[in-house]
């Protein structure tokens, strides 16, 4: 994105309420259809633009229609590698497989979820809202609640010395705050389900 003409595309296509073809973007933006087709090239591979045909034909050859990624697919990939990287560092970075300093990044998420004034007397009831709006899925069963959804499941899976364990820190902060937690997380009980115990 270091080329100005290749923002330019892309924002011509962002612009665009329906796909354009290169001979299209090249009249909006005054340039050559082959420098169009070289820059769309250039974000296809990066997946910030994707093409799709166009249906008709022109000259033996279909249309080719391209469009902006805005968003979910190219971020979430984005999304899961960081995870990925992220999370396999510190697993090989620690004599007890990053547990620790995962469990401290899990309170410091938590601390940056519920703002410092937030009403502390019924703290479980905060916790149940906090794992909702994260996409955990809770459903409270006594002293245990249940976690349905993970939208970091295939990360834990791989790393769940890491991952598991800074979702054990956002918990414990959530319920305890800064105190010694009794709070425990038993991760994968059952392939889609994990466990959060509070005594």
């Amino acid at each position: 994105m270091a080329s100005h003409t290749r923002r330019r595309v892309l924002d011509a296509l962002t612009g665009s309420p329906e796909p354009l073809d290169a001979q299209a973007i090249a009249g909006v933006l005054e340039l050559h259809v082959s420098t169009v087709r070289f820059h769309l090239d250039h974000l296809e591979e990066v997946r910030l633009v994707r093409r799709e045909s166009g249906g008709d034909r022109r000259r033996g050859r279909p249309r080719v229609l391209y469009s902006a990624c805005l968003g979910t697919e190219r971020d979430e990939d984005s999304r899961e590698q960081l995870i990925e990287v992220l999370a396999g560092a510190l697993a090989h970075s620690d004599v007890d497989q990053g547990r620790s300093r995962a469990v401290s990044a899990g309170r410091s998420w938590a601390r940056g979820l519920v703002p410092d004034h937030a009403d502390t007397v019924d703290r479980r009831k905060g916790l149940l809202e906090v794992l909702g709006s994260l996409g955990f899925d809770p459903e409270p069963d006594g002293d245990v609640i249940q976690l349905r959804g993970c939208p970091f499941r295939d990360a834990a899976r791989r790393h769940p010395q890491v991952v598991c364990s800074a979702h054990l820190g956002l918990v414990q902060q959530l319920l305890d705050g800064d105190a010694p937690s009794d709070v425990s997380l038993l991760p994968f009980v059952q392939p889609n389900l994990c466990l959060i115990t509070v005594p």
